[in-house]
């Protein structure tokens, strides 16, 4: 699965993609704000992550911008089981910060999980010093359930306070108009 928005292109990751990944997640600002992402970050991190199996379905992108001229990958977004739900997690590079475009790669991978993949609920936390993430979650539609709890971080190298959120796709889900 591929996706566009105005300024982004979502695309699965291939192998050759691994120096430009390891140079865009490898800030020790990016990966203490992720779950399994290890820290220090280097090119074979990136080889084994891009080496994971996938489905052609699965939502688990790259995220690029032309601003430059150039396609540059600036970040990462994916949906993945989590128990009775799915989890939507993201990451970007410091210098593409504060600019919208976690939101805007948000809300076309939450468009995907609502009408591609007919997923009805999503949940998403972020951890408790990382209040900007809870900006961009609630921006996309996301209510905190009122749960606080620790959860692991490989590159902090323990667990970190947590705050949970979830959307219920449904209830953002106006009719598509249909071609005839």
């Amino acid at each position: 699965m591929f996706a566009r928005t105005r300024r982004l292109t979502l695309r699965p990751g291939w192998p050759e993609d691994a120096p430009a990944l390891a140079q865009a997640i490898g800030h020790e600002s990016v990966i203490a704000k992720l779950a399994r992402a290890p820290w220090p970050y280097a090119v074979s991190d990136a080889d084994a992550f891009l080496a994971q199996p996938r489905a052609g379905h699965d939502p688990r992108f790259l995220i690029e911008t032309m601003e430059a001229g150039a396609p540059r990958l600036i970040g990462g977004i994916a949906i993945d089981p989590d128990g009775e739900t799915h989890q939507l997690g993201y990451w970007l590079t410091p210098d593409a910060w504060g600019r919208g475009l976690a939101t805007e790669a948000g809300e076309a991978v939450i468009a995907m999980a609502r009408h591609a993949l007919g997923l009805r609920r999503l949940s998403a936390f972020h951890f408790v010093d990382n209040p900007a993430s809870g900006r961009v979650l609630t921006k996309l539609g996301f209510r905190p359930t009122g749960q606080i709890e620790p959860r692991a971080s490989l590159g902090r190298g323990g667990e970190a306070p947590a705050v949970l959120l979830e959307l219920d796709l449904e209830d953002r889900c106006a009719p598509m108009p249909l071609a005839a």
